[in-house]
């Protein structure tokens, strides 16, 4: 059988109408948009159209460094979109992230990096698609749209517009300065989440030019992806831009990692290191420092030294207090995390420490932390020293997200949790379902996990977890033909185990996350 006949018959399975027309013609690989004409190419074994490295704001490099996102500039002919812009500037995160774009010396990227990629199914569709815009993770420190694990050759398949971006990170897209509030309004800071609406309003101008419905868009994110997912469910300039929004392991609402600190305080402290580090005494100055040396000064403050800050303009408030208030997107939301977002915790772990950190930590609620942690055996230390550090990591901030729009959002949610621990690789061993291991899974890009050895049950969960994901981004209801049914978040407290096989059952930690909350609310110690 030839290979569009077996694409027809796969994507009309699926529901969907096709237009009996040439699968791919030249006329499908050339596309208007409001900039000018794009030329893509075709990827997937011929299945999907790529468009990539589309400019969506004008480089901000220069004057524009540290401003917010401006439009680009319209070019004459036609772009070559059959190749991947560069990624953003960083210095090297996670050993596991590398890139397909031509990059600067030192695999740094560049500042010129405000590009997507957009793919679509080859075969033409009579109706929309809903579109699934992708907001890669790294602590808003690494990470971009050329990573393979994000590659668009599958997701499409499933009968979506599938967008990911690139977005400022690190001191190029979180530095907040008094100077530069006085220069922009009041407001300094949170660039990268600008250049995230920046790609939405693309989106909404032009997407339909590649098929998608503009009136559908769901954004999802991994990790920092997650947590801006949760910031623009927040943010007023994004508001309107997106109908559904999906959280994989992360949300901006504890006083944990990536969470907010407001603009008068993270502003002097800001101007102090850059005055130490980089000794400029005007924006100007500050502008024409070369990336290279802006970054190896950042470097020296760790991974994630930089972050959204509340700065009166794109965030009025904490993310927190919008989902308290119901102001928030209400929008369906899907989300959960992974069984071992904290497996870091368990290695070098002894029943001594744990008792020890127990009694530091907690006081008077040792006892109660070693209940609902238990380590009688050294196997049940490593589970709950994994759990420890995965709630406080990750999953206690994703549950109270997930709460809170389920009590204020007046939408439905749908909760999950990644059991399956993938094979070994060449990053990760194999007795875990860590952080991030999610993502191969979702876009059905599992081969590009150097290393790994597949079985059957991963390929079966992964093709499962794409259909799941794209359902949702069609009708804010992940429930389809042939998979396990997902009931949604309500009483009870319905969790979707991915695992082999898939099962729903209720929530088995609430009491940790309780915890968590009991001890987030704590008046601090005098």
């Amino acid at each position: 059988m030839k290979l569009r006949s077996r694409l027809v018959i796969v994507l009309s399975v699926l529901g969907l109408a096709l237009v009996a027309a040439p699968f791919a013609s030249a006329d499908g690989l050339v596309v208007k948009t409001d900039g000018g004409k794009v030329h893509g190419k075709l990827i997937g074994n011929g299945a999907v159209r790529a468009f990539q490295g589309l400019p969506y704001a004008a480089p901000p490099v220069g004057a524009l460094r540290w401003k917010a996102p401006q439009p680009a500039a319209a070019w004459k002919g036609e772009f070559d979109a059959t190749k991947y812009g560069h990624h953003c500037a960083q210095n090297h995160v996670f050993d596991d992230m590398t890139f397909q774009d031509a990059a600067s010396p030192a695999d740094l990227g560049s500042e010129d990096c405000l590009n997507l990629n957009v793919y679509t199914p080859a075969a033409k569709s009579k109706t929309k698609l809903p579109v699934m815009f992708w907001i890669h993770g790294g602590g808003y420190a690494g990470g971009g749209s050329s990573e393979p694990r994000h590659n668009g050759d599958f997701m499409p398949t499933k009968g979506v517009v599938l967008v990911t971006i690139n977005y400022r990170l690190g001191v190029f897209g979180f530095l907040a300065l008094p100077d530069l509030a006085a220069e922009q309004g009041g407001a300094s800071g949170n660039y990268g989440l600008m250049d995230m609406v920046a790609a939405l309003n693309w989106v909404k101008k032009n997407i339909a030019s590649f098929g998608g419905d503009p009136d559908n868009v769901t954004i999802f994110g991994e990790s920092a992806g997650s947590f801006a997912v949760s910031g623009l469910m927040a943010a007023p300039s994004a508001r309107g831009l997106f109908a559904k929004a999906i959280g994989e392991s992360g949300g901006a609402v504890t006083s944990g990692a990536l969470t907010l600190e407001p603009l008068a305080t993270a502003g002097p402290k800001e101007a102090a290191w850059v005055s130490t580090e980089l000794g400029t005494k005007s924006l100007d100055e500050l502008r024409a420092v070369p990336t290279e040396k802006v970054l190896a000064a950042a470097g020296k403050r760790g991974m994630v030294g930089f972050a959204p800050v509340i700065d009166g303009k794109f965030l009025t408030e904490t993310v927190l207090d919008t989902f308290l208030a119901g102001k928030q997107a209400h929008v369906p939301l899907m989300a959960g995390f992974n069984r071992d977002e904290g497996s870091f915790m368990a290695i070098g772990m002894t029943q001594e420490k744990w008792k020890g950190m127990a009694a530091q930590r907690f006081g008077d609620k040792a006892e109660t932390f070693m209940k609902l942690y238990p380590s009688s055996t050294d196997a049940e230390l490593a589970r709950s020293a994994a759990d420890f550090g995965g709630d406080s990591f990750i999953a206690y901030g994703t549950w109270k997200w997930m709460e809170l729009h389920r009590k204020t959002g007046s939408s439905p949610v749908y909760r999950y949790k990644l059991d399956l621990a993938a094979p070994s690789s060449k990053f990760h061993p194999g007795e875990f379902a860590f952080h991030s291991d999610d993502i191969e899974y979702i876009f059905g890009t599992i081969d590009t996990r150097p290393g790994a050895v597949w079985r059957d049950e991963d390929r079966k969960l992964s093709d499962q977890m794409m259909s799941y994901w794209t359902n949702f981004a069609r009708s804010g209801d992940p429930n389809g033909a042939n998979l396990p049914v997902w009931p949604k978040y309500g009483e009870g407290d319905p969790v979707l185990h991915l695992d082999n096989p898939i099962t729903s059952r209720p929530d088995e930690n609430r009491a940790r996350y309780e915890f968590w909350m009991e001890e987030e609310n704590a008046p601090a110690a005098k």
